[in-house]
């Protein structure tokens, strides 16, 4: 099927297709990590020590791949923020078939298995390259109408392949920078960028200028589907090389399954999805699930006040990322792998529960004033590490909550610190 070339003509049509850009990295990562909690760890689990093997050896592949979503999309902050527009987390709950991106580009959680990686590398496929995704996914309407040339408002554009939407969002920064000239085109301030020196990932680079902005998004294209064509060390051929392996162990043993049966646990209907979504009915899963989402929760406000920050110190600036990696190594990871073990309840007897990443509201941004955004996000921050402690005294509660609450206990401290001894609460 042919392209159609992407419509970049004003500055909000390049903002539109990075946000597309930053929701579909960010859906992407939520769908990996939800693989990887799925899979079987423990030695009752029913597995060979051939296929426990392997298991351990996807998990840690796919982990990697979905550290490498999170570098995407701190990338992609940074081609935002550089354009001076306003980079915000909020994303569509799963399943999404959605209004905000083409019919072709749908996302859902799905446990490690043949459908999960079907799905994956359809998602991952090179230009040009002809993959059927999931039976699943099937579009729900047409795509989009081209942009016409005397459009001036912005409107969802139709791509076939993440790389063609990186590639049209090259072809727009290089026509506006011609239009405008670069240096009002990268208007936005430098020191919101993240680097590699403060987020500890060699390959992040920060975007001031045309050819940073090029070398960024080359670096996405390079990870997803591969540099010039050599698609074997990038993501789709990481993934093609883990579905022939699977595929492989299910001919030798068709009873392999090498994740637990997992769904997604929301603890309340979610606010944008019509088709009613189930709901754990152990008291226990519900509050674990919920653990999980509002570390969720806190995580987005401390990346959306890092990129949107404004006279924060050095010191500051260090704190927000180190809470960051501390939620998500400290937290989320054990609860939502701790997760995958409980019950999801009497109406789905054979399900456990899954990390759903519920989003309860468009998560924006907080106010500008230092003072003010801190205190907020620091009353957060306190409100997940008492939920978490209190988790933690439950009889039955897992093993991975009491060290998740040390960790939420010692960041909520951290973020503390930083509030004016006036601000604190009596």
């Amino acid at each position: 099927m042919a392209e159609t070339k992407l419509v970049v003509d004003n500055r909000e049509q390049l903002w539109t297709l990075l946000v597309e850009a930053a929701q579909i990295e960010h859906m992407v990562m939520c769908q990996y990590l939800y693989a990887c909690f799925s899979l079987k760890t423990e030695p009752d689990e029913g597995l060979t020590a051939e296929q426990a093997d392997a298991v351990a050896r996807w998990d840690k592949t796919v982990t990697g791949i979905a550290i490498e979503e999170m570098l995407h999309l701190a990338l992609i902050t940074n081609v935002m923020t550089a354009i001076g527009a306003g980079p915000a987390l909020s994303r569509p709950n799963f399943p999404r078939h959605s209004e905000y991106l083409p019919p072709g580009v749908e996302f859902a959680l799905l446990p490690f298995g043949g459908d999960s990686l079907t799905h994956f590398l359809y998602l991952e496929r090179p230009e040009g390259m002809e993959r059927v995704d999931a039976a699943e996914f099937v579009p729900a309407a047409p795509p989009p109408a081209p942009v016409a040339g005397a459009e001036v408002m912005p409107r969802p554009q139709d791509f076939l392949t993440v790389g063609h939407l990186y590639r049209g969002i090259e072809h727009g920064l290089d026509d506006l920078a011609s239009q405008l000239g670069e240096r009002v085109l990268f208007v936005g301030e430098p020191r919101a960028q993240a680097t590699p020196e403060r987020f500890r990932y060699p390959q992040l680079i920060a975007v001031t200028d045309l050819a940073s902005a090029h070398a960024a998004i080359d670096e996405i294209i390079e990870q997803g589907e591969g540099a010039r064509g050599d698609w074997r060390p990038a993501h789709y051929g990481r993934f093609f090389g883990i579905w022939n392996e699977y595929q492989k162990l299910r001919q030798q043993d068709p009873s392999f399954e090498p994740a637990r049966p997992v769904m997604p646990a929301f603890t309340q209907q979610p606010y944008d999805l019509d088709q009613p979504q189930p709901q754990p009915a152990e008291p226990l899963t519900r509050e674990v699930a919920g653990l999980f989402n509002l570390g969720y929760e806190v995580l987005l406000h401390v990346l959306t006040r890092f990129f949107t920050h404004t006279d924060e110190t050095d010191e500051q600036l260090d704190a927000l990322v180190g809470a960051a990696f501390g939620i998500m190594t400290g937290v989320l990871k054990p609860l939502g792998t701790a997760l995958t073990r409980l019950p999801f309840g009497p109406a789905s007897p054979d399900h456990t529960a899954g990390a759903a990443f519920q989003m309860y509201y468009q998560i924006g941004n907080f106010v500008p004033w230092r003072d003010a955004a801190w205190v907020l996000l620091s009353e957060r921050a306190a409100i997940l590490s008492r939920q978490c402690a209190e988790t933690a005294k439950d009889a039955g509660a897992p093993d991975a909550v009491s060290p998740a609450a040390a960790a939420a206990a010692g960041i909520a401290r951290q973020i503390a610190g930083y509030v004016p001894d006036n601000l604190r609460p009596a």
